[in-house]
Protein backbone atom coordinates (compact mmCIF):
# COMPACT_ATOMS: atom_id res chain seq x y z
CA UNK A 1 0.00 0.00 0.00
CA UNK A 2 1.62 3.24 -1.26
CA UNK A 3 2.40 5.57 1.96
CA UNK A 4 1.66 2.96 4.89
CA UNK A 5 3.83 2.51 7.49
CA UNK A 6 4.13 0.99 10.93
CA UNK A 7 5.33 2.58 13.80
CA UNK A 8 8.82 3.72 15.10
CA UNK A 9 10.20 2.80 18.20
CA UNK A 10 9.35 5.93 20.00
CA UNK A 11 5.30 5.87 18.30
CA UNK A 12 2.13 4.63 20.12
CA UNK A 13 -0.77 3.10 18.47
CA UNK A 14 -4.23 2.76 19.89
CA UNK A 15 -6.18 -0.79 18.73
CA UNK A 16 -10.20 -0.31 19.18
CA UNK A 17 -12.93 -3.03 18.83
CA UNK A 18 -15.62 -4.73 20.43
CA UNK A 19 -14.76 -8.01 21.15
CA UNK A 20 -14.31 -10.63 19.23
CA UNK A 21 -13.21 -8.08 16.61
CA UNK A 22 -9.52 -9.05 15.36
CA UNK A 23 -8.44 -6.74 17.70
CA UNK A 24 -6.37 -8.71 19.99
CA UNK A 25 -4.48 -10.85 17.22
CA UNK A 26 -4.08 -7.50 15.42
CA UNK A 27 -2.28 -6.06 18.24
CA UNK A 28 -0.12 -9.43 18.57
CA UNK A 29 0.90 -8.94 14.82
CA UNK A 30 2.15 -5.14 15.12
CA UNK A 31 4.01 -6.45 18.54
CA UNK A 32 5.79 -9.04 16.24
CA UNK A 33 6.43 -6.52 13.45
CA UNK A 34 8.18 -4.06 16.12
CA UNK A 35 11.70 -4.39 16.47
CA UNK A 36 11.64 -5.81 20.33
CA UNK A 37 15.08 -7.27 20.03
CA UNK A 38 16.18 -3.87 19.93
CA UNK A 39 13.59 -2.11 22.26
CA UNK A 40 12.72 -4.78 24.87
CA UNK A 41 8.62 -5.06 25.05
CA UNK A 42 6.59 -6.08 27.72
CA UNK A 43 2.98 -7.26 27.44
CA UNK A 44 1.56 -6.33 30.51
CA UNK A 45 -1.59 -8.84 30.49
CA UNK A 46 -4.25 -8.67 32.65
CA UNK A 47 -6.43 -11.92 31.08
CA UNK A 48 -4.32 -13.90 30.72
CA UNK A 49 -3.35 -14.17 26.20
CA UNK A 50 -3.40 -17.59 25.25
CA UNK A 51 -1.28 -16.81 22.09
CA UNK A 52 1.55 -14.83 24.40
CA UNK A 53 1.02 -17.83 26.60
CA UNK A 54 2.35 -20.26 24.22
CA UNK A 55 5.21 -18.64 23.37
CA UNK A 56 7.69 -19.92 26.20
CA UNK A 57 10.41 -17.90 25.25
CA UNK A 58 8.77 -15.22 26.45
CA UNK A 59 10.20 -14.23 30.02
CA UNK A 60 7.48 -13.61 32.82
CA UNK A 61 8.70 -10.71 35.46
CA UNK A 62 7.71 -9.18 38.44
CA UNK A 63 6.77 -5.96 39.77
CA UNK A 64 10.53 -5.60 40.63
CA UNK A 65 11.81 -5.89 37.27
CA UNK A 66 12.38 -3.57 34.27
CA UNK A 67 14.51 -5.35 31.04
CA UNK A 68 17.51 -3.47 30.22
CA UNK A 69 18.26 -6.31 27.15
CA UNK A 70 16.50 -6.84 23.92
CA UNK A 71 12.94 -9.41 23.54
CA UNK A 72 9.53 -9.95 24.86
CA UNK A 73 8.42 -10.05 27.98
CA UNK A 74 5.31 -10.86 30.59
CA UNK A 75 4.24 -8.94 33.24
CA UNK A 76 0.59 -10.71 34.83
CA UNK A 77 -1.01 -8.63 37.47
CA UNK A 78 -4.16 -8.63 39.43
CA UNK A 79 -6.76 -6.19 39.84
CA UNK A 80 -5.78 -5.70 42.99
CA UNK A 81 -2.14 -4.84 42.02
CA UNK A 82 -3.00 -1.21 41.48
CA UNK A 83 -0.55 0.18 43.26
CA UNK A 84 2.27 -2.06 42.34
CA UNK A 85 1.32 -1.72 38.50
CA UNK A 86 1.33 2.43 39.33
CA UNK A 87 4.86 1.84 40.53
CA UNK A 88 6.05 -0.47 38.27
CA UNK A 89 5.22 2.06 35.40
CA UNK A 90 6.90 5.26 36.60
CA UNK A 91 9.93 2.77 37.14
CA UNK A 92 9.48 2.54 32.99
CA UNK A 93 9.13 6.02 33.00
CA UNK A 94 12.38 6.29 34.93
CA UNK A 95 14.16 3.78 32.77
CA UNK A 96 13.71 4.74 29.55
CA UNK A 97 13.98 2.61 26.48
CA UNK A 98 11.53 -0.01 26.99
CA UNK A 99 8.43 -0.72 25.18
CA UNK A 100 4.69 -1.37 26.68
CA UNK A 101 1.80 -3.58 25.21
CA UNK A 102 -1.02 -3.17 26.84
CA UNK A 103 -3.84 -5.91 26.42
CA UNK A 104 -6.38 -4.01 27.85
CA UNK A 105 -5.69 -0.85 28.86
CA UNK A 106 -8.92 0.33 30.92
CA UNK A 107 -7.55 -1.99 33.54
CA UNK A 108 -4.49 0.25 34.01
CA UNK A 109 -4.41 2.54 37.09
CA UNK A 110 -5.36 6.35 36.49
CA UNK A 111 -6.45 5.27 33.10
CA UNK A 112 -9.93 6.86 33.30
CA UNK A 113 -11.11 10.31 32.39
CA UNK A 114 -9.74 13.19 34.68
CA UNK A 115 -6.87 10.67 36.18
CA UNK A 116 -3.44 11.63 36.16
CA UNK A 117 -0.91 9.13 37.01
CA UNK A 118 2.15 7.00 35.31
CA UNK A 119 -0.14 5.75 32.58
CA UNK A 120 -0.54 9.58 31.09
CA UNK A 121 3.40 10.60 31.79
CA UNK A 122 4.20 7.75 29.45
CA UNK A 123 1.96 8.62 26.95
CA UNK A 124 2.74 12.40 26.77
CA UNK A 125 6.38 12.17 26.79
CA UNK A 126 7.03 8.41 25.38
CA UNK A 127 8.34 10.01 22.25
CA UNK A 128 11.42 11.98 23.79
CA UNK A 129 11.82 8.59 26.09
CA UNK A 130 11.96 6.05 23.55
CA UNK A 131 8.57 4.28 25.12
CA UNK A 132 6.50 2.78 22.02
CA UNK A 133 2.88 1.49 23.49
CA UNK A 134 0.77 -0.31 21.76
CA UNK A 135 -2.70 0.08 23.90
CA UNK A 136 -5.49 -2.46 22.90
CA UNK A 137 -9.08 -0.51 23.87
CA UNK A 138 -12.59 -2.01 23.87
CA UNK A 139 -14.60 0.64 24.88
CA UNK A 140 -12.90 3.59 23.82
CA UNK A 141 -15.38 5.92 25.36
CA UNK A 142 -14.83 4.99 28.70
CA UNK A 143 -10.63 5.17 29.09
CA UNK A 144 -8.52 8.60 28.79
CA UNK A 145 -8.45 10.53 25.98
CA UNK A 146 -4.55 10.59 26.39
CA UNK A 147 -4.64 7.09 24.73
CA UNK A 148 -5.76 8.73 21.79
CA UNK A 149 -4.71 12.08 21.63
CA UNK A 150 -1.07 10.85 21.95
CA UNK A 151 -1.51 8.07 19.30
CA UNK A 152 0.42 8.08 16.61
CA UNK A 153 -1.68 5.83 14.77
CA UNK A 154 -5.53 4.24 15.07
CA UNK A 155 -6.32 0.38 14.31
CA UNK A 156 -10.20 0.53 14.23
CA UNK A 157 -12.18 -2.61 14.17
CA UNK A 158 -15.71 -2.87 14.39
CA UNK A 159 -17.27 -1.17 17.43
CA UNK A 160 -21.60 -1.85 18.47
CA UNK A 161 -22.26 1.12 20.58
CA UNK A 162 -22.82 4.52 19.53
CA UNK A 163 -20.58 6.26 22.80
CA UNK A 164 -17.59 4.77 21.21
CA UNK A 165 -17.94 5.52 17.85
CA UNK A 166 -18.47 8.87 18.51
CA UNK A 167 -15.38 9.20 20.52
CA UNK A 168 -13.82 7.82 16.87
CA UNK A 169 -14.83 10.16 15.24
CA UNK A 170 -13.95 12.82 17.73
CA UNK A 171 -10.70 11.38 17.16
CA UNK A 172 -10.17 11.69 13.29
CA UNK A 173 -12.99 12.42 10.82
CA UNK A 174 -11.82 9.79 8.40
CA UNK A 175 -12.55 7.23 10.71
CA UNK A 176 -16.37 8.55 11.31
CA UNK A 177 -17.78 4.85 10.32
CA UNK A 178 -20.95 6.80 8.77
CA UNK A 179 -19.32 7.90 6.04
CA UNK A 180 -17.19 4.44 5.59
CA UNK A 181 -18.69 1.29 3.91
CA UNK A 182 -19.24 -1.45 6.85
CA UNK A 183 -16.21 -3.60 7.67
CA UNK A 184 -16.00 -7.09 6.92
CA UNK A 185 -15.72 -9.63 10.04
CA UNK A 186 -12.11 -9.55 11.28
CA UNK A 187 -11.24 -6.17 8.60
CA UNK A 188 -10.18 -3.06 9.89
CA UNK A 189 -9.19 0.72 9.48
CA UNK A 190 -5.44 2.16 9.56
CA UNK A 191 -5.32 5.85 10.42
CA UNK A 192 -2.01 7.21 10.17
CA UNK A 193 -2.08 10.66 12.03
CA UNK A 194 0.96 12.44 11.06
CA UNK A 195 0.29 11.40 7.58
CA UNK A 196 -3.36 11.69 7.99
CA UNK A 197 -3.87 8.98 5.56
CA UNK A 198 -6.30 5.89 5.79
CA UNK A 199 -6.11 2.45 4.94
CA UNK A 200 -8.20 -0.94 4.30
CA UNK A 201 -6.25 -3.62 6.75
CA UNK A 202 -7.41 -7.30 5.52
CA UNK A 203 -7.12 -9.61 9.07
CA UNK A 204 -4.20 -10.37 10.44
CA UNK A 205 -2.31 -13.54 10.12
CA UNK A 206 -3.27 -16.54 12.34
CA UNK A 207 -2.56 -16.60 15.95
CA UNK A 208 -0.48 -19.50 15.64
CA UNK A 209 1.91 -18.04 12.67
CA UNK A 210 2.48 -14.89 14.72
CA UNK A 211 3.37 -16.88 17.84
CA UNK A 212 5.87 -18.72 15.48
CA UNK A 213 7.13 -15.46 14.09
CA UNK A 214 7.54 -14.40 17.76
CA UNK A 215 9.96 -17.71 18.77
CA UNK A 216 12.02 -17.78 15.83
CA UNK A 217 13.03 -14.11 16.06
CA UNK A 218 13.34 -14.76 19.67
CA UNK A 219 15.13 -18.06 18.98
CA UNK A 220 18.98 -16.50 18.41
CA UNK A 221 19.03 -14.99 21.82
CA UNK A 222 17.91 -16.77 24.19
CA UNK A 223 17.24 -13.91 27.08
CA UNK A 224 19.02 -15.30 30.63
CA UNK A 225 19.31 -11.66 31.84
CA UNK A 226 16.98 -9.59 34.37
CA UNK A 227 16.55 -6.18 34.39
Amino acid sequence: MSGFRLPRDDQRVAVIGRTGSGKTVQGAWLLEQSSFMKVPRVIVDYKGDTLFGSIDRIEEIGFNTVPKHGGLYIIRPLIHDEASMEAWLWKVWERESVGLYFDEAFMLPNSGFGRRGALQAILTQGRSKTIPVISLVQRPSMISLFVFSEADYYSVFHLNRESDQKTVREMAQKLDPRKLPALKPYHSRWYDVGNDKLFSMLPAPKPEVIAERIDTKLKPKRRHFRG
